[in-house]
């Protein structure tokens, strides 16, 4: 029952302990129907499995009498989302409000504000992946090592929990690496400096350019190509010259992990922003390859010859790489032997200088004893960033909804300009910590000037630190800019707006 799924991710919300979260979820999933349990678990992650529907919230505001008693299902509940989302064409908009409205009035009130949650993307239950695996385990009788080995090959917690639950422990022995069957990616930690990451590995190490690209797995059996996104979403049709450039090379049954990007005519790489546009077109492929030719930058490899390679040392997968992929096609690297050889870290402090200078967007420091551990944000790798901050001021705000119904979350940000006014930049949520929202709903209601029940314009004087990692081109805004990426590190009361950056310097910081 939807009901159920609704009333733990309330508790599991509400709590701060792992061992009362697994335990919540082991005791769910042991009840579910196991062709319910993929659902279930994208449902409490917040992920519908599909995708954009196209629902707002002006639809998902308006009130709709609630079911006096529970009698939905998770299965019940996906129809009808598949549902709205084929609608289209003509009438479209009336069609998804009748059927949002018919869905919300089979619906409790608890499940009206989980579906809402759930639709508005505000289904955040903390680490959820993490904790789901050892309550599927749990629920199992399974060893969590095992369960997650399977997750990280199979590339999906649901698919895995599904098969788990309904044929036991044994059924882990059909998720093994398969060339063409995507796994999800190992990912990094960060680090302050080039000089603490190698110290917290505290062994041997690789420093590796970080390239702002689009992160692909390169799968190659044969004369097939498959080209996959970290989200494992199949894309060899749009990149016709990274597979053909794949097809060229030695070796055979591979999968490579690397970054598709281009270079402009100067030799400096092109901005993620057109890279990402050029990968995201599904139209005259051909047309747009000629426009912006892309080509890989690999740094690891997971199989070679048929066989994995995901447990061998790093040292030893570089060596594998070297044999398939020629060196230019290779990230550049520099190796640190010692980490405690002061000499050693100053060159790799100056490779990261000369990293950023030819344009790239920082390094990755990564332990040479330690395996691939996909799907993971593994402590063996850690990425090196300049931390880029700017003083801005609050334009708007847009009002809470979901978990953060009553407070005042989205906020519009804004730059000095040479005219007394101000230049929005952009919007975030992300870095505010529940108290952070509440300081801010009583700082900005006070600044408050006109208010539509959605965006509430303020007085232009709380300023706000704002971490981003770059700027973007974009035409929503006036200065043709947005932040990327754009978080909250802290209130600034103490500083006026007359404080903040212009937007002359916001620019100059970005070039």
């Amino acid at each position: 029952m939807l009901a159920r799924v609704a009333e733990v991710s309330r508790e599991v919300a509400a709590t701060s302990a792992r061992s009362r979260k697994i335990a919540a979820l082991a005791d769910l999933f042991a009840e579910a129907l196991p062709e319910d349990v993929a659902l279930v678990i994208s449902y409490l992650a917040g992920r519908v499995p599909q995708g954009r529907i196209g629902i707002g919230w002006s639809v998902l505001k308006e009130s709709v009498p609630p079911a006096a008693v529970p009698s939905l299902t998770v299965g019940e509940a996906d129809a009808a989302l598949t549902a709205l989302a084929q609608v289209s064409g003509p009438g479209a908009q009336a069609e998804r409000r009748t059927r949002v409205h018919r869905l919300m009035s089979a619906a409790t009130a608890e499940e009206q504000e989980f579906l809402v949650r759930l639709l508005t993307g505000e289904v955040r239950q903390g680490a959820l992946d993490a904790v789901a695996l050892e309550a599927v385990a749990k629920a199992a009788g399974a060893p969590s090592a095992d369960v997650r080995r399977a997750v990280m090959l199979e590339g999906s917690l649901p698919r895995v929990a599904a098969a788990l639950l309904a044929g036991g422990p044994a059924a882990l022995e059909e998720f093994r690496l398969r060339v063409g069957n995507p796994v999800q990616p190992m990912l990094a930690h960060s680090a302050k400096s080039v000089t603490e990451a190698a110290g917290t590995l505290g062994a041997a190490c690789v420093v590796e350019e970080k390239l702002d690209g689009i992160r692909v797995q390169v799968h190659r059996e044969g004369s097939d190509v498959r080209i996959f996104t970290r989200s494992l979403d199949d894309i060899t049709d749009r990149l016709p010259e990274v597979a053909q450039r794949t097809r060229e090379m030695t070796g055979d049954r591979f999968i490579l992990d690397g970054e598709v990007i281009a270079m402009a005519p100067d030799g400096r790489p092109v901005p993620f922003q057109d890279i990402a546009s050029r990968v995201g077109s599904r139209l005259d492929v051909e047309a747009a390859r000629t426009t912006l030719p892309l080509y890989p930058v690999y740094f690891d490899v997971l199989a070679a010859d048929g066989e994995p390679v995901l447990d061998l040392p790093g040292r030893e997968r570089h060596r594998i790489l070297a044999r398939l992929v020629p060196e230019p096609t290779r990230v550049r690297r520099t190796v640190v032997e010692d980490p405690s050889d002061p000499a050693q870290v100053a060159a790799a402090e100056e490779f990261f200088t000369a990293t950023l200078d030819r344009g790239h967007e920082g390094v990755l420091v990564k332990a040479l004893d330690a395996p691939y551990s996909a799907g993971r944000r593994g402590r063996s790798w850690l990425k090196v960033k300049p931390v880029h901050t700017l003083d801005l001021v609050v334009l708007a705000v847009e009002r809470g909804h979901g978990r953060r119904t009553g407070l005042l979350s989205n906020l519009h940000l804004g730059a000095r300009s040479a005219d007394g006014g101000f230049v929005m930049l952009g919007k975030t949520f992300k870095g505010l910590t529940d108290e952070m929202l509440r300081r801010q709903t009583d700082m900005l209601r006070e600044l408050a000037v006109e208010d539509d029940g959605f965006t509430v314009r303020v007085r232009p004087e709380l300023v706000v630190e704002i971490a981003y990692d770059g700027l973007q081109r974009s035409t929503r805004y006036p200065a043709g800019v947005a932040l990327r990426f754009a978080r909250v590190l802290r209130h600034r009361p103490d500083k006026s707006a007359a404080e903040a950056d212009t937007i002359e310097q916001v620019l100059a910081a970005g070039r």
